[in-house]
C-alpha cells in the first residue's frame, strides 16, 4: 500500500473512532474482502471503512463549504429515504438513522420517504430545509436529476451527506461526501461466487435494478466483466430490469422461465429480486439453489436463510446500518476536520460456510 493510500484509509477510519466504533476492519489489507462473521448482530450492525478515495489534506472543510459550526445535539437534522419501505435494506437503514439520533440527543429529525418517486424526494428535501433541517443526510433514488434539491441546500448553506447510493454532482459544492459500498467490486465478488457455484459454465439471466443509478450500472460492469475474464464459459443470456423488488423480480424470472428454459443461474442485484426469482422457479416445478443457481447482493435475513435452506447460493452483503458513520462523519465535519469526498465501507459474504452462524446478524 503506498503511502498516499495508507493515509487516506487512516483518515476514513477515524470517522468511525469519533462514533467510537469497532474500526477492525481498518486493520485488514484492501484484498481481505471476506470478513469474520459476527459474535452476535451487534457486532455486524457495525459498518468497517476500508478505503477513502481522497487524502486527509484534500478532504471537504467546514470553512470550504461555506457551513457554520454546529452542535449536533442542538441542531435539526433530515434523512431522506428514497425507496417505500417495505424493502429490508431501507427499513435498516431508516431505523438505523433514528437509532443513532437518538443514541446522540439530537434535538431534532426529520424523516421522509420518498416512495420511489424523485419528485417526492426534491420536494421532500425542500420541505425539511422549510422546516429548518440544519444537516440533510440523503439517500439518493437516482444519481442524477436532485439538482433543485441540492440547490436549495445549497442557498441555504445546508451541509449534504450522501449515503448507499451516488450522485453526479460536485464533492465539497453540492455534497460534502458519499458514504457507502465499493459497488463494482460487489458486482465482481457476486460473479466470483456464481463461478464457484456453478463451476463456471452455464446459462445466466441478470435481474437489474432500477435505472438511472450508479448501484445497478455498477454492479453489472463488475459482475460482467469478472465473468468475461475469468469463466467464459458462463454465458449470460438475458439482462433485464427488476427494480429492486421482489414482486418485479419474480414476474421478471416468470418470463425467463418460459422465454429462456436453458437458464442454470441467476444473479440478481438485491435479495429482494433474488427472493422474487425463488418464488418464480419453486412455482415452476424447478429447485432453486441446486437446478438453478442464485447468488444475489444485499444480505438481509431472508436471503441468508434461504442459503441456509438450500434455495440460494450465495449473497454479497451491502451493509445499510448508516447511522454510526453518518453522524460521526457530521461530527468530524462540524469539529473542522476535512471530510473524504468517497467513504467506503467493507461488506460480509454469505455461502453455505457461514450462513448458518450469520443469520441472526443479518438485516
Amino acid at each position: 500500500m503506498t503511502k498516499h493510500r495508507t493515509r487516506t484509509l487512516a483518515a476514513a477510519c477515524l470517522l468511525l473512532a469519533t462514533a467510537g466504533l469497532a474500526a477492525t476492519g481498518c486493520s485488514k489489507s484492501e484484498g481481505d474482502d471476506k470478513a469474520a462473521a459476527p459474535s452476535s448482530s451487534s457486532d455486524a450492525a457495525q459498518q468497517q471503512v476500508t478505503e477513502s478515495a481522497t487524502a486527509a489534506a484534500d478532504g471537504c472543510t467546514l470553512t470550504a463549504y461555506g457551513a457554520q459550526k454546529l452542535d449536533l445535539k442542538n441542531a435539526v437534522v433530515g434523512f431522506s429515504q428514497s425507496e417505500k419501505e417495505d424493502n429490508p435494506f431501507r427499513i435498516a437503514e431508516t431505523q438505523s438513522i433514528k437509532d443513532e439520533a437518538a443514541k446522540l440527543g439530537v434535538k431534532k429529525l426529520l424523516t421522509t420517504d420518498a416512495q420511489s418517486q424523485l419528485p417526492k424526494q426534491i420536494s421532500d428535501i425542500q420541505d425539511m430545509l422549510n422546516q429548518g433541517a440544519q444537516l440533510l443526510i440523503v439517500a439518493p433514488l437516482n444519481s442524477d436529476g436532485l439538482e433543485p434539491a441540492l440547490q436549495a441546500a445549497a442557498a441555504k448553506h445546508v451541509p449534504v451527506i450522501t449515503i448507499d447510493r451516488k450522485i453526479n454532482a460536485t464533492s465539497c459544492k453540492d455534497y460534502v461526501t458519499f458514504l457507502g459500498s465499493d459497488f463494482v467490486k460487489q458486482g465482481q465478488r457476486a460473479a466470483d461466487a456464481m463461478i464457484k457455484a456453478t463451476g463456471g459454465t452455464g446459462q445466466v439471466a441478470i435481474l437489474l435494478g432500477s435505472s438511472g443509478n450508479n448501484v445497478t450500472t455498477d454492479r453489472t460492469k463488475g459482475f460482467l466483466d469478472e465473468i468475461a475474464a475469468k469463466a467464459p464459459g458462463l454465458k449470460v443470456v438475458a439482462q433485464q430490469t427488476g427494480d429492486f423488488t421482489r414482486d418485479k423480480g419474480q414476474q421478471v424470472m416468470e418470463q425467463l422461465i418460459q422465454s429462456k428454459p436453458g437458464i442454470t443461474a441467476v444473479y440478481a442485484e438485491n435479495d429482494e429480486m433474488g427472493l422474487g426469482a425463488v418464488t418464480a422457479l419453486k412455482s415452476a416445478g424447478k429447485n432453486p439453489g441446486k437446478d438453478v443457481k442464485i447468488v444475489s447482493v444485499d444480505g438481509t435475513r431472508n436471503a441468508v436463510q434461504a442459503i441456509v435452506a438450500g434455495q440460494y447460493n450465495a449473497v454479497i452483503e451491502s451493509n445499510p446500518r448508516f447511522g454510526p458513520l453518518a453522524f460521526a462523519t457530521a461530527q468530524k465535519f462540524y469539529a473542522g476536520e476535512p471530510i473524504p469526498e468517497n467513504v467506503i465501507i467493507s461488506d460480509r459474504a454469505y455461502d453455505e460456510s457461514n450462513a448458518k452462524d450469520s443469520v441472526a446478524g443479518a438485516f
